[in-house]
């Protein structure tokens, strides 16, 4: 009879064997392979896609780019659920953090320059359009140099792009949104396509980068709108579509002469014809005929996009045209869509569209030649902008407007 050491070691050996026997059947279960082979491939191409996203020119942090991936990849509610827990309301009252006494105040150009910052605005020889007219404050008493524009770039002598920062409203009175007066007849407007969005394609030989061959007469530089996806759009440049040109939509058309038009798609001679170089559409127009649409302030979240955790209150950028033909360009923290469609329209928009929001997307740059006109230094118009000035001297993941002097 053996020991009852010895038998209960055979019995510890019985029930091991007894375990891999049933996990060599579960195994060799048909179903059970399927599974671990379409588990497998799933990890593998989890892994070669997320490793595409976050390696692929285009610059980005790892965070804006696992985001951008799973917002393309049916994930979207989950990154607004993370967006949503980490969201904090802009704070109410304070002071800037910075002067509002003007961009670049403590440089001037030099006589005989073609650009230049620091100056305040001048009669030119009239190529140009009249100087923008001083902007009352939404916040009340104006603080030192608001509203004020200054001149950021030259051309010919002549003042080509004003600059000014006005608070938003009279209750986030610490936040400070930056607003930028471009004159179309002394500059040419390009569009410019991302490496992701909207992705390859010939572009007529856009870039989705100012290489250092480009640079020459760079004014200036923005961001453009929504992942074509979620725009309500679509995209054209150069012979190439990404999505579907909608009759109604808002939209930036670039036409070959460099000139710039902004409205609804099918509106007011907005169409397809050969002088169109490219194409942007982006929701609906949040300024037109002079007034705000009582729907900018419908339906925030599903109609003006996804913020961060639905807050209302975010970075936001737009684009628009005054009466007389001046494209202004408004972009930054703390702002609703009114609140952006108001600062669009004080400027003098008699049509204005929103582009894109939150931190990440929203940028401004414009461009100092001093000793190296073929190769000017960028700098941002809002110091708390995320983007780094030097954004599109690489490439970027997403498409874009680059100015230049004409």
């Amino acid at each position: 009879m053996p020991a009852p050491g010895h038998l209960g070691l055979e019995t510890a050996r019985s029930v091991r064997g007894t375990r891999r026997e049933r996990r060599r059947r579960l195994r060799d279960r048909p179903a059970i392979r399927i599974i671990a082979v379409l588990l497998a491939v799933t990890v593998a191409w989890l892994g070669w896609s997320l490793g595409h996203a976050l390696t692929n020119p285009g610059g980005g942090t790892v965070a804006q780019r696992v985001a951008e991936w799973a917002r393309d990849h049916y994930l979207g509610p989950l990154v607004t659920f993370g967006e949503w827990v980490t969201y904090q309301p802009p704070k109410v009252g304070g002071t800037p953090s910075f002067s509002l006494a003007g961009p670049g105040l403590h440089a001037s150009s030099r006589p005989g320059a073609s650009a230049g910052t620091g100056q305040r605005p001048r009669p030119g020889s009239g190529a140009g359009i009249a100087p923008p007219v001083p902007l009352r404050s939404p916040a009340g008493r104006p603080l030192r140099g608001e509203g004020q524009w200054r001149v950021l770039y030259r051309v010919h002598h002549d003042a080509a792009i004003y600059a000014t920062y006005l608070r938003p409203d009279k209750v986030h009175t610490s936040y400070v949104a930056g607003l930028v007066s471009m004159d179309p007849r002394l500059l040419r407007f390009r569009l410019r396509p991302g490496t992701e969005d909207p992705g390859p394609g010939s572009y007529g030989g856009a870039q989705p980068v100012i290489a250092p061959g480009a640079r020459r007469g760079l004014a200036a530089t923005f961001n453009s709108g929504f992942k074509i996806a979620q725009s309500g759009g679509g995209f054209y440049l150069g012979g190439t579509y990404r999505g579907a040109l909608r009759a109604g939509i808002a939209s930036v058309v670039y036409y070959r002469d460099g000139t710039l038009a902004i409205g609804a798609w099918g509106r007011g001679g907005l169409r397809m014809t050969p002088g169109v170089a490219g194409v942007r559409q982006n929701l609906r127009p949040i300024v037109e005929h002079g007034q705000i649409p009582a729907s900018v302030g419908q339906n925030v979240e599903s109609s003006w996009g996804a913020t961060l955790g639905g807050g209302y209150y975010v970075w936001r950028s737009g684009l628009g045209v005054t009466r007389d033909g001046r494209i202004i360009f408004a972009y930054g923290p703390a702002l609703d869509v009114r609140t952006l469609a108001g600062l669009l329209r004080r400027a003098g928009c008699v049509t204005a569209m929103q582009l894109d929001i939150n931190p990440e997307w929203t940028n401004f740059m414009y461009y100092r030649p001093g000793r190296h006109p073929g190769d000017p230094a960028p700098a941002a118009l809002l110091p708390g902008q995320m983007e780094p000035a030097g954004r599109y001297y690489s490439d970027s993941g997403r498409d874009f407007t680059a100015v230049y002097a004409r």
